[in-house]
């Protein structure tokens, strides 16, 4: 039987193989451009940043999610029902507290973050506690300290800095490889140097969206899994579904948005919450509500 911690050590074997993908990609694009200008100390770089970027993004993911989000720490007197609720949940999921975190934002929206479970965040926003009945709430925050329990925000917060960087690299590859100066190519032989152009090109379109198709992938299957582990943990899957209802309704876009972070949230910040097309809806961060409210209540 499924529990709140069923799926921890597999995502925890994800986030290692994300970033060892992520060093691979990235190496991969240094050894290109160091051949293409016949410098090598353009690939001890690329090697030295890739460590750098794989260690910052395991500390500090979390921090560079709350900044983009514009969230402030709760607190307990003013937000007594928020803070109690996930204290109390907490407990029963034999979790440590995690610190909370406030949205000012009218669109009901909220998300966990953090490396492990002893750094973790709960963030929710102003419109979603003005919308939403104590054991609604709960039902949210239940879902959320799921992806604590089952270490997927780790996976997901890391997938912000990695997945950003590369599609960052790959612009400015293509930035250089249409505006720079291809005299300074290793080869003097136009049929190898378009040869090398040419990868360049693939590499520089495939890798920002198979870094996307990555982030979406981890979203859509994560957020079923943790409305499922959500309903185990309160006994109440009616909680999540009404809150879920009630999100879907409102659908407001939220004041501050980041497509790196959009993932994270447990509606789509964009207010988007209906995909008539098939194409759209698998290109949809979160899969519909519709699909989610049945799985939880039928």
């Amino acid at each position: 039987m499924a529990t709140l911690y069923t799926h921890q050590s597999k995502n925890i074997a994800k986030t290692w193989l994300l970033m060892s993908v992520f060093f691979a990609v990235v190496i991969g694009f240094g050894w290109f451009f160091s051949f293409y200008y016949n410098d090598p100390i353009i690939l001890y770089f690329f090697v030295a940043f890739s460590i750098l970027m794989n260690i910052f993004s395991y500390w500090f993911s979390d921090k560079i999610v709350l900044k983009l989000a514009g969230a402030k720490p709760a607190n307990r007197e003013e937000n007594f029902v928020l803070y109690t609720s996930v204290e109390n949940l907490s407990i029963t999921a034999g979790l440590p507290m995690p610190k909370v975190y406030i949205i000012n934002d009218p669109a009901p929206n909220a998300f966990a973050t953090g490396r492990n479970k002893e750094h973790a965040v709960v963030a929710v926003t102003t419109g979603l506690l003005d919308i939403l009945e104590k054991p609604e709430l709960e039902g949210v925050l239940a879902h959320e300290l799921s992806h604590v329990g089952n270490r997927d925000m780790l996976l997901s917060t890391v997938v912000v800095v990695l997945v950003g960087f590369i599609t960052i690299l790959a612009d400015v590859f293509r930035r250089n490889l249409f505006f720079g100066n291809f005299g300074r190519s290793r080869s003097n032989d136009n049929k190898s140097a378009g040869i090398i152009m040419l990868v360049g090109i693939i590499l520089s379109i495939l890798a920002p969206i198979f870094a996307v198709l990555i982030q979406l992938a981890i979203s859509r299957k994560r957020e079923f899994l943790a409305d499922a582990s959500g309903a185990l943990l309160t006994r109440y899957p009616e909680g999540l579904a009404n809150a879920l209802k009630k999100i879907n309704l409102v659908a407001k876009p939220m004041a501050r948005q980041s497509t790196a972070i959009a993932h994270l949230y447990i509606a789509d910040p964009t207010g988007r919450t209906k995909w008539r097309h098939h194409v759209m809806k698998f290109f949809a961060t979160h899969p519909p509500v519709e699909e989610r409210i049945k799985a939880l209540i039928g």
